[in-house]
């Protein structure tokens, strides 16, 4: 076809850049020189000594002038004129700003701006998507971007499609325009496809460079990301074919949402190409507050910057607030701890609504996880079943929105996007049960009791307790809502008995969380998910043929005395002094056995290299090996006489040994269950055994103040490493074979060369006795543990510490690295069990025993009476000035009369434990009304 060329204008226009600067100097000598007031055409004529009509053709930039009369222009306000203030008149008439914005204030983005231009210039992509959620600055790219490049293009055109204009009219435009307005709506083809075509043929012809901002507005509300919506799908068939077809011309996009055509025809090497822009750098967002007016520290800046994401609207709008309301003080602002208002409420609402419900059921499990999540953790939190493939479909259509954070596979939420979903959880779960109209109360858990611990106390802060503070402001007393909520249950049993929902368990925690007494309560044949009654009484409460899932309940521990983990890092074994094992699956910390272990204390417990086995040494001076899979005892081992401290498998499970306090060391076959060999040369109790990686020494330590290493084969100690002060607690032995460790009541820790037996470091931060010690299996850290509570990680490659953690405040009786060095699991004298994230070194979840050893004391405030407890579970009231004893009070087990008669979803190790703290079964108990 025969493109008409365009009339051209002779003369010189001032650039953006250059009309900028020219009325930011016409201001300034304004307010220095004429007290503020404007200057006029004539005052302007009078002071450059030109005329008017000249002076508005500068100041319009419609018609082009001669280089003399703007240099006169620069000249009359002091300002240099450089060669990007001005242009060509006839290049400027071939390019159309539309409704691009001014943007006079702009921060960083350096390299995003490189990257997109090597896109545009060097790459030569036909088809540039620059995405991000809204707010983040995508526009003002682009302008910026626009500005600096525009002279490699014969046209610049720019449309914007925040009112979604047909695509019929913005084909009409664009082809109008690079016509020289010679097109007109009468002479264009109809079709869509024509117009496609015709504006093809320009692209060819000419070096084009086309913006289309705001793409988002004409794709679908409510559906996956990226589908256009119905009258609108005209613009996909234009995206493809400026990206399949060959053309010397760019189409540059903007939007919130990745287009279809564009995830199917992008790649690294290929002339389609997106690019996500991100959070601005934090020394950029300081420079956009420091605009606005907003004084701050450099952390409150990047505090700020860091909490709405790098995001240039948001970052603005809370300026304005922090201004108008803090008098510009961040510190007063953050003090308050509220992140979404106004219109930061106002941008994040748009984007929410225009998702799908499945996006949406996504979002809120995410800000309820309140961390990076995987795939498989965000399916399992549905209600229903829904396939990988539509979660992941769903999350991906999140990421292309730039909604959601991904890395290495997890996902999240930006931390103000997190407050604004949960601002919009709590007002819908506080709304549905104010009118028991319920849905996402249903479908969403308010915490997850199989969380880590801090993560579910953050839940309950951010979540829990705000719905029960607003539900408090609607039915103004505690007994109103208790009522609200079981009348809930009960029509929830009477319309929907063992209905997959989250309703029932959500409604236990929020009784839970607002002191309620249950007892007597009916949740029989209900769905109960996600609760967490570690810590709550439920005497006389009907759970009969009620589902359980996901919920955590007390344990009946003795005080815990021992923990291993197996080495394929599937399992947890704990050991008390009930002379109880109990085993836990680590992927969920589901109980899966109870073995009634021996008649005494259980000292030690330690797994075979397969994991099939574990072995258990006790205070009745027996050894036993029991089947990981059933749980039965497979051979008792006796020969020693008195309390066994501590026992270890050879590398290769065919071998174990026992140290004892009958000062010997023994060992066995574990095939035969035959004591092989007896190891004598301690003078005192033997506390720690372990065996070298390569299985042929073993090594001791000893109340006797030493360690010992033994050959194996022979029976001969080999060296005997001196040194401590007092006795040795514990010995590790490093992955690499080459360095021993032991830990001495002494306060310190020393390392020590195996080849030589010549100590290379003692390490003396502990300030009592160290009881415990352990090399992560990777070798690259070393853990202690002492009589106060404090644990310590250490580096082995430069013998400091990296982190001391007080993790108790009483004894940490023992310490067991993961499989995979990432996890540290601790016993405390408070009966507990702690797991730690090596990483962040926080507890991440506790195993909380109900009964067992609790050992403080305490007087009354008149100091008349002091009370005691202790192992045997009971408190002790005495008179202190005749030493007699008052009363003695036993607790009531938590779970008395508990009805767990027909539930479903329970380990038989857990119901055993039920029972054992009070839960019965009985099929002629009646159902009991709700109260």
């Amino acid at each position: 076809m025969k493109l008409t060329k365009q009339k051209r204008k002779r003369g010189l226009i001032l650039t953006p850049e250059g009309l900028q600067k020219l009325q930011s100097a016409r201001l300034s000598t304004e307010l220095n020189e004429n007290y503020g007031n404007r200057y006029t055409f004539e005052d302007l004529s009078e002071r450059i000594g030109i005329n008017t009509a000249t002076i508005s053709k500068v100041l319009s930039r419609e018609d082009g002038v001669d280089k003399r009369t703007i240099e006169l222009f620069f000249q009359a306000f002091d300002i240099k004129l450089d060669k990007d203030c001005y242009t060509n008149s006839d290049q400027s008439q071939r390019q159309d700003w539309g409704e691009a914005t001014n943007v006079s204030v702009f921060y960083g983005r350096t390299e995003e701006t490189a990257t997109l231009e090597k896109l545009l210039l060097e790459d030569r992509c036909r088809l540039v998507a620059v995405l991000g959620m809204g707010g983040i600055g995508k526009s003002a790219l682009v302008i910026k971007l626009t500005e600096r490049i525009k002279d490699n293009f014969e046209y610049v055109i720019w449309r914007s499609l925040r009112e979604a204009p047909p695509i019929k009219n913005i084909l009409a435009s664009l082809l109008q325009f690079l016509s020289d307005e010679q097109e007109t709506e009468a002479s264009l083809p109809e079709s869509v496809g024509e117009r496609i075509s015709q504006l093809i043929d320009y692209l060819r012809q000419h070096r084009c460079l086309l913006i289309l901002d705001n793409i988002e507005s004409i794709l679908q509300s409510g559906s996956r990301a990226g589908l256009y919506r119905e009258g609108y799908e005209g613009y996909g068939d234009l995206l493809k074919r400026v990206g399949e077809v060959t053309h010397q011309s760019c189409l540059l996009l903007t939007s919130r949402e990745k287009p279809k055509e564009v995830a199917s025809l992008e790649g690294e090497t290929l002339c389609v190409r997106s690019f996500l822009l991100g959070s601005l750098q934090a020394a950029d967002g300081q420079e956009i507050l420091k605009v606005k007016g907003v004084s701050a520290s450099e952390s409150e800046s990047s505090k700020l910057v860091e909490l709405y994401a790098g995001n240039a609207l948001a970052l603005k709008v809370v300026a304005t607030t922090i201004q108008d309301v803090f008098c510009g003080h961040i510190s007063k602002f953050l003090q308050q701890k509220t992140t979404v208002f106004g219109d930061i409420h106002e941008l994040f609402e748009q984007q929410f609504s225009r998702l799908s419900n499945l996006e949406k059921d996504a979002m809120y499990w995410l800000a309820i996880n309140r961390e990076p999540v995987s795939l498989s953790e965000i399916r399992e939190d549905f209600v229903s079943q829904i396939p990988p493939q539509k979660v992941l479909e769903s999350l991906e259509s999140l990421v292309r929105r730039s909604l959601i954070e991904k890395s290495e596979a997890l996902f999240t939420l930006q931390p103000a996007l997190m407050e604004y979903v949960t601002q919009r959880l709590i007002a819908q779960v506080c709304q549905e049960i104010a009118t028991q109209n319920i849905d996402l109360f249903g479908c969403h858990a308010l915490m997850k009791a199989m969380a880590k611990d801090y993560v579910r106390d953050i839940q309950i802060r951010f979540i829990v307790q705000p719905v029960i503070d607003g539900l408090l402001g609607v039915f103004k007393s505690k007994k109103s809502l208790e009522n609200q909520l079981t009348q809930i249950l009960v029509n929830l049993r009477e319309t929907s008995p063992l209905e997959q929902s989250y309703t029932a368990g959500n409604i236990l925690n929020l009784l839970c969380h607002l002191g309620t007494d249950l007892s007597s309560y009916d949740f029989s044949s209900l769905s109960i998910w996600q609760v967490d009654l570690q810590c709550i009484k439920l005497h006389n409460v009907n759970f009969q043929n009620a589902d359980f899932d996901r919920s955590v309940f007390a344990e009946a521990f003795g005080g815990v005395l021992s923990v291993a983990f197996s080495p394929d890092g599937k399992l947890l074994a704990l050991s008390d002094t009930n002379g109880d094992i109990r085993l836990y699956q680590v992927s969920d910390w589901k109980q899966l056995l109870i073995c009634k272990a021996h008649t005494n204390w259980v000292l030690s417990v330690v797994f075979s290299p397969d994991s099939n086995i574990f072995a258990s040494g006790s205070t009745d001076h027996t050894v036993k090996l029991w089947d990981v899979s059933t749980g039965q005892c497979l051979k008792t081992l006796c020969g020693h006489e008195h309390e066994i401290w501590s026992i270890a498998f050879s590398p290769d499970g065919q071998t174990l040994a026992s140290a004892s306090n009958d000062q010997r060391i023994k060992l066995w076959s574990v095939l035969t269950g035959k004591c092989l060999r007896t190891f004598l040369g301690h003078t005192s109790w033997v506390l720690s055994v372990i065996f070298s990686p390569d299985g042929q020494m073993l090594m001791s330590g000893s109340d006797d103040h030493t360690v010992k290493l033994w050959d194996i084969n022979t029976g001969e100690c080999l060296k005997t490493l001196q040194g401590h002060l007092d006795g040795i607690r514990s010995i590790t032995v490093s992955p690499d074979g080459q360095m021993l460790a032991s830990g001495s009541e002494d306060h310190t820790l020393k390392l020590w060369d195996l080849s030589t037996g010549e100590c290379k470091k003692t390490l003396d931060e502990h300030t009592t006795w160290v009881l415990s010690i352990a090399f992560s299996p990777d070798g690259e850290l070393l853990v202690s543990t002492s009589l106060n509570g404090t644990l310590i990680l250490w580096s082995v490659n430069t013998n400091e510490y990296l982190r001391i953690l007080q993790a108790s405040t009483g004894w940490l009786l023992s310490v067991a690295f993961s499989p995979d060095s990432r996890t540290l699991a601790t016993i405390c004298q408070d009966n507990t069990v702690k797991l730690w994230d090596i990483s962040t070194g926080k507890c991440f979840r506790t195993l909380q025993a109900h009964t067992g050893r609790l050992w403080p004391v305490t007087f009354s405030p008149n100091d008349q009476i002091l009370a005691s407890s202790g192992d045997d579970e009971t408190i002790r009231l005495w008179n202190i000035a005749i030493g007699e004893c008052l009363k003695t009070l036993k607790t009531e087990p938590p779970y008395e009369r508990m009805n767990i008669t027909g539930i479903t979803g329970l380990t038989t190790a857990t119901i055993a434990t039920l029972k054992t703290l009070g839960a019965v079964t009985s099929e002629k108990q009646p159902r009991q009304a709700a109260i």
